[in-house]
């Protein structure tokens, strides 16, 4: 089970790449495990010196009772301190942003991947919507022959 925001791509320039877990409740990993997971609108912000990722809508598990959880609730993730320290000079010095990229199971561990991205200007967006046509028209006109 692998959710990718494939937007994050499109919209940011990948920097670095840093692997997380996430704390999470019992009737949210169910929600995970089925797939009712959107990471298209999400971030991480740090907060007094803890990565916390905003935005990120897992559904209601359908079987969960009262301790069912709420859709798109801050979750704290879990890195070192030193990475932690690291991210934030460089989003501060640098004006870089956290987005998640992937969300994975791990040894039935959730993992995210979480990118340090620089936000792309319009015209490199262009480009990539132009170099990916190009890599398609390829692969079409490779299929003939």
């Amino acid at each position: 089970m692998e959710v990718i925001n494939r937007k994050a791509r499109f919209d940011y320039q990948i920097i670095e790449e840093y692997e997380t877990g996430i704390v999470l409740t019992g009737t949210e990993v169910k929600s995970i495990r089925s797939g009712k997971v959107n990471l298209k609108d999400s971030y991480a912000i740090i907060r007094n010196g803890e990565v916390y990722l905003l935005n990120t809508h897992i559904s209601k598990y359908d079987e969960g009772n009262r301790f069912n959880h709420e859709e798109t609730r801050t979750r704290k993730l879990l890195l070192h301190r030193k990475e932690i320290k690291k991210i934030k000079n460089k989003i501060e010095l640098e004006g870089m942003t956290l987005v998640p990229l992937k969300l994975y199971f791990k040894k039935n561990k959730v993992k995210i991947l979480l990118g340090l991205a620089r936000g792309k200007k319009n015209y490199d967006k262009r480009e990539t919507m132009k170099k990916r046509d190009q890599e398609r028209e390829i692969r079409k006109n490779f299929k003939r022959y």
